[in-house]
């Protein structure tokens, strides 16, 4: 038999027998938590499931299929002595040699004399032995005739252990078992079997807590099916591996500008850099700085891509080219997608890139997102990768190292992840966001960030020295004014905002002409959250007229045309059959349920090229909204959508001038439909209505007559009406500037009792 030892570390419980310090076996109880003690667990658990058995739970009774084949083949004879016990394990399990025989009995026989000490009574005694005999064969055949060689069987047992399966798991430490039981609520039910405590071992290691709540073996199966599986997706793995930031001052210009021998010099790393610049440390010479150190890289020869604004998303044809199919796991999805990484000049940067590429995706699958939305942005980075791999890796050996620079920040997830990716390669990634008011998105655990506390407005980076910039202190200082003004103070500059959404108003009849005329900051539920304006828009019906008085109707709709007001008497206004340029390329504009912006800004038939390129960004991503909410009915069924790009790229000349002129904290365009008889909008009328409410318009449809004439391409309820009186037909629309006006003086006038 074997003694029960201690261990110095928990690595002694994989030492073979003879190489122990001291020969014997170790049986320890596990009641505590850290990261060492989970590495050793997850190891332990590997060789007790090769060479071992693992308990979860607890050794079961034998049930009556067992106990009727023991009694088959041993009978229920029991005697209380070495030779019975000693004849019947040979007969029993017929594998373990004379030596093991020996030994078990032998523990069996003691552990049965402590029981008849205690006062047990033949017959316990006997139920005993049988219970022993029951589970050696049933759960632990497969390691008796291995106990006490050289390599040690392993039992790993999880939960609360009883009485019996202690004794048993005593019997089989001393005949040459290494245990350890996982104890996940302390020693508390333990010390009923055992309660001085001396068949096994407590471990007890700094830094230990309690285990965590989602802590369990299975947990630990499924952990290293997981690195199985990824093994898998992985293949062969490079040979060199990112050293990112660690090499770094912090000066991050003369980081990059480093001798990428200097960096260091272990021979399976590369030394990178990944950092954003938040703000300018001297706005002055900031831009004079940024085009030195471009120049300074091109002139050593290193590879470099600068990207301004944004990273155009991918084209159509660049999508194409990416093979793909439709997945059902993350598993698929990662094995197939890689296969579109290859760099043919160098193999090792190939598995570079598959590496970052499968961690990447790893990393996504565990945040919860869908397999649609993660083949997303997994084109759309596999994209990128060809898009910028020539220019970043042309001729590319080891140790060089490319540089990506990008300025303005990245604006979105898909954005962020390329950033990532980039950044485990052999790439120095650098962000640049001079201007402290616009968000960057990337989070990364390996992101250096430099922040300076003042700002500059800076759209691109400066390679040519024609196009390089630099403020006299004067500028910078108005440029400081007007950031202190026009920043969470409710002043707002000139067009200052590129984005903006609207909400549709609910309000009284009574209170249309007060908020009309009314800058959108004054408005009720304006506001602005991360650079993007909430503008409060009315979209209304007024059906009926007000005590069915005709001229003071007729005044009351004068008193809303401003001059950013357009006014419609008849409609249809525009038809299926009206003019429309775009109409022949609408199903080029939009394929794959995406608006092709960029084809469209290039493309003859576009008629917002003129329009500052904010507002043409803002027009089209509202066509997008309008596509994707169905606002619309029969988008998506029959081919709508196709008449919605085609409208909405379509709006005359006024509206254009009016759309140009705006600026979303102050007033808005207007848009005013007259319905006096029986006819109704027609799609294209409620496409037009629809987007430039989107857009930003108040618009107010007045049907006398009460029909139903607005309603019919409408999805869901979108305008609201106010009845205001008896409905009346065959009203001629007058002509307005023979139209006596309903209040001379404005409602401010009235109020503060100014004019006559």
């Amino acid at each position: 038999m074997l003694k029960r030892t201690q261990i110095n570390k928990l690595d002694d419980y994989f030492i073979d027998l003879g190489k122990r310090q001291i020969k014997g076996v170790y049986f320890y109880r596990i009641n505590g938590y850290n990261r060492e003690i989970h590495e050793f667990i997850r190891k332990y658990f590997e060789t007790a499931r090769l060479s071992g058995v693992v308990i979860e739970g607890k050794l079961k009774n034998p049930d009556n299929n067992n106990l009727a084949y023991y009694n088959e083949i041993m009978g229920m004879d029991f005697q209380m002595s070495m030779n019975f016990i000693t004849a019947r394990l040979k007969k029993w399990l017929p594998r373990m040699n004379a030596s093991q025989i020996t030994n078990v009995a032998g523990a069996i026989y003691d552990t049965l004399e402590g029981l008849r000490k205690a006062g047990k009574n033949e017959n316990m005694l006997k139920n005993a032995y049988i219970k022993f005999m029951c589970w050696l064969y049933y759960r632990f055949e497969r390691i008796v005739n291995h106990l006490g060689e050289e390599k040690i069987p392993k039992i790993l047992y999880e939960g609360e252990v009883g009485t019996y399966e202690l004794l048993l798991m005593n019997v089989l430490s001393i005949a040459g078992c290494d245990i350890v039981l996982l104890q996940y609520h302390g020693d508390g039910n333990y010390k009923k079997a055992d309660p001085d405590l001396s068949m096994s071992d407590e471990l007890k290691l700094p830094g230990m807590t309690a285990f965590p709540e989602n802590f369990s073996l299975k947990q630990i199966q499924a952990d290293i099916r997981e690195a199985l599986n990824n093994e898998r997706l992985y293949g062969v793995k490079p040979q060199v591996m990112n050293c990112t930031n660690a090499w770094i001052s912090g000066k991050i210009f003369e980081d990059v500008r480093a001798d990428i021998a200097n960096r260091g010099q272990d021979p399976k790393l590369f030394y990178n850099c990944f950092c954003r610049i938040m703000g300018v440390e001297d706005k002055l010479t900031y831009e004079s700085e940024l085009y030195q150190l471009q120049l300074e890289l091109k002139n050593s020869k290193r590879q470099l891509v600068i990207v301004n604004g944004q990273i155009s998303p991918p084209t159509p044809e660049e999508i194409g080219a990416i093979h793909r199919k439709n997945y059902q796991t993350l598993n698929q999805l990662i094995m197939d997608l890689s296969g579109n990484i290859q760099h043919t000049a160098d193999q090792e940067l190939s598995r570079i890139m598959h590496k970052a590429f499968v961690d990447l995706l790893l990393e996504e699958g565990k945040s919860g997102l869908n397999i649609n939305r993660i083949t997303n942005k997994a084109v759309y980075l596999l994209c990128w990768l060809k898009r910028y791999q020539q220019r970043l890796f042309g001729g590319w050996r080891l140790p060089q190292i490319a540089c990506f620079f990008y300025m303005g920040g990245c604006k979105n997830d898909n954005e962020a992840l390329f950033c990532r990716f980039l950044s485990r390669l052999p790439v120095d990634v650098l962000i640049f966001n001079p201007n402290l008011n616009q968000k960057c998105c990337l989070e990364d655990p390996y992101l250096y960030e430099v922040n300076y506390t003042q700002s500059v407005v800076l759209d691109r980076y400066p390679e040519e020295r024609a196009g390089v910039r630099v403020g006299t202190a004067a500028y910078h200082a108005e440029r400081e004014l007007d950031t202190l003004m026009y920043q969470d103070t409710g002043l707002y500059r000139n067009q200052q905002y590129a984005k903006a959404n609207t909400i549709s108003l609910q309000t009284m009849y009574e209170e249309i002409p007060i908020l009309w005329d009314q800058e959108l900051k004054y408005r009720p539920n304006f506001s602005t959250v991360d650079d993007v304006v909430n503008m409060p828009v009315i979209f209304a019906k007024v059906s009926g007229v007000k005590e069915g008085q005709i001229q003071p109707y007729w005044a009351s709709i004068k008193d809303l045309i401003t001059p950013e007001t357009t006014v419609i008497k008849r409609v249809p206004d525009i038809t299926s059959v009206s003019p429309n340029p775009v109409k022949p390329f609408a199903t080029e504009f939009y394929r794959n349920g995406r608006l092709q912006k960029g084809k469209i800004k290039q493309h003859k038939a576009y008629q917002y090229g003129f329009l500052r390129e904010s507002m043409q960004d803002h027009l089209l991503d509202k066509i997008q909204a309008l596509i994707e909410q169905k606002i619309i009915r029969g988008t998506g069924e029959n081919g709508t959508e196709y008449t919605i790009v085609s409208t909405a790229l379509n709006l005359n000349k006024n509206i254009l001038r009016m759309i140009q002129r705006f600026d979303f904290t102050k007033k808005n365009p207007k848009l005013i439909y007259i319905i006096t008889g029986e006819t109704v909008l027609s799609l294209e009328d409620s496409i037009h209505a629809a987007f430039l409410n989107l857009v930003g318009f108040d618009i107010l449809f007045f049907v006398p007559t009460g029909y139903q004439c607005v309603e019919k391409f409408f999805n869901r309820n979108l305008i609201e009406e106010h009845q205001i009186g008896e409905y009346l037909y065959d009203l001629q629309v007058p002509d307005f500037d023979t139209v006596s006006s309903n209040n001379r003086h404005s409602w401010r006038d009235i109020i503060f009792k100014r004019g006559t």
